[in-house]
């Protein structure tokens, strides 16, 4: 029998109580509030079944769940199956008169909400969202003309000139609180019954210090110091609100840590824009390269077994932790485009499966970069040598030796391609594909 009209809130990527834009919007309607999530199926069969991200999403979530218990006796309801499945079950079960959440912009999103909002209207439901986990979203930062930006630093200057008169908002939830539904019998699902296990890797904790910050562009670039924030999967699965990291960048006074934040809006309008990039070339004729795609190859790249001791550190880091340095993320990126001519999407997929912070703008963005293939992207002659970057970035090859340490060893491989004749041979390539 349904009850009395409630509001549904929906977390996504905002798995927070606090500064939380649509569930702050939620929670000042008219209507008691179930909160929500749902464990998608789509993308859950995707992943391996011990992911630190989804054990990392459902930890999350159980603290939340005993914050809203042993504050207000609220809970949040977790299901698991396909979203317009579970919102067909939750209108037979409920009188809901809003579904609330905040935007999201990947493909798949943009679909999924597009067919959820459709089957609500039909049931005189509405569906709010709200843009919470960006500062500027779609066509806030355009050019004069109304197109997008394709270059970083337009956009990233007319983000900062329109972010002048732009004032901060902060979503205070916590005296609302008490609006969520109370008492209700909502599904609880383990781990276990999610299919999946405990995770070997854990997603650690974000540090952002003002020493950090300050510190930030001086040893951003070295992979052996410990100095970067471990922010990305926070800012993804938004158990930070952006708005507090850009109050901190801009109370440091430090350019370089907040145009890191405005790249991850670049890349997320640009996929918005431009929803093909998701697994075609931004630039069409890049389409046309003949890569060699060698499985073998591949298979040593990500093993960490190339003979080249910097890429195998980046890649055995990222296999053992989960995260890999940014700086090796660029190395990595160009040996297995350049030097082995293997397709960009191979290193993406593997990276969507491995990395932490993996978000699909930022992935894909920087992978086309390497490439040469997408916007603002690298040219193509542009050719990183594995060997000199050591002298760059890891001079005294502490990196090296915490991952490698086998490097000087007779066991350890022969390099897989020789780097001159590697260069020459991606030279020929893409000349050719863009004749």
């Amino acid at each position: 029998m349904k009850k009395q009209p409630l509001n549904i809130f929906w977390f996504r990527r905002d798995l927070r109580l606090d500064d939380n834009h649509g569930l702050y919007e939620a929670l000042n309607s008219d209507h008691p509030v179930l909160p929500i999530f749902i464990f998608d199926t789509e993308i859950l069969e995707q992943l391996p079944k011990n992911d630190a991200r989804l054990n990392f999403i459902h930890e999350t979530l159980e603290t939340m769940q005993a914050q809203l218990q042993a504050a207000h006796h609220g809970s949040i309801a977790l299901f698991h199956g396909k979203p317009l499945d579970i919102y067909k079950d939750l209108v037979a079960n409920y009188t809901i008169d809003t579904v609330f959440t905040n935007h999201d912009y990947e493909p798949y999103a943009k679909q999924r909400d597009a067919s959820i909002q459709s089957f609500l209207k039909t049931q005189g439901i509405a569906f709010q969202t709200f843009k919470d986990q960006v500062i500027f979203e779609k066509d806030e930062i355009v050019k004069k003309d109304g197109t997008p930006y394709v270059v970083y630093t337009p956009f990233m200057k007319t983000w900062k000139s329109s972010f002048q008169s732009h004032t901060l908002s902060h979503y205070e939830t916590k005296a609302l609180l008490k609006h969520i539904c109370r008492d209700i019998e909502v599904p609880h699902l383990s781990l276990e019954a999610l299919g999946f296990t405990k995770a070997t890797q854990k997603i650690e904790p974000y540090t952002v210090t003002p020493q950090l910050i300050q510190t930030y562009e001086a040893t951003r670039n070295f992979p052996a110091q410990d100095t970067t924030s471990k922010l990305g999967p926070h800012l993804r699965f938004g158990t930070v609100s952006i708005r507090k990291m850009v109050k901190k960048a801009i109370a440091e006074d430090n350019e370089i840590f907040w145009q890191e934040l405005i790249w991850r809006e670049f890349f997320m309008q640009i996929l918005w824009h431009f929803p093909h990039t998701a697994n075609a070339s931004f630039k069409s004729k890049y389409d046309r390269i003949e890569w060699r795609n060698d499985a073998t190859e591949f298979k040593a790249w990500c093993e960490g077994k190339t003979g080249y001791p910097f890429v195998d550190a980046g890649m055995r880091q990222l296999n053992a932790t989960g995260f890999m340095h940014n700086r090796v993320r660029m190395l990595v990126g160009s040996f297995l485009c350049k030097h082995l001519l293997i397709d960009w999407r191979w290193g993406e997929a593997y990276f969507a499966e491995k990395l932490h912070d993996y978000d699909m703008a930022s992935n894909i963005g920087n992978w086309q970069w390497v490439a040469g293939s997408g916007v603002d992207a690298a040219p193509y002659f542009r050719i990183f040598n594995p060997t000199t970057q050591i002298q760059k970035f890891d001079k005294n090859l502490d990196y090296i030796k915490a991952w490698v340490p086998d490097f000087q060893e007779l066991t350890y491989p022969q390099p897989i391609v020789d780097h001159k004749l590697a260069r020459e041979r991606c030279l020929e390539t893409y000349k050719a594909a863009l004749a």
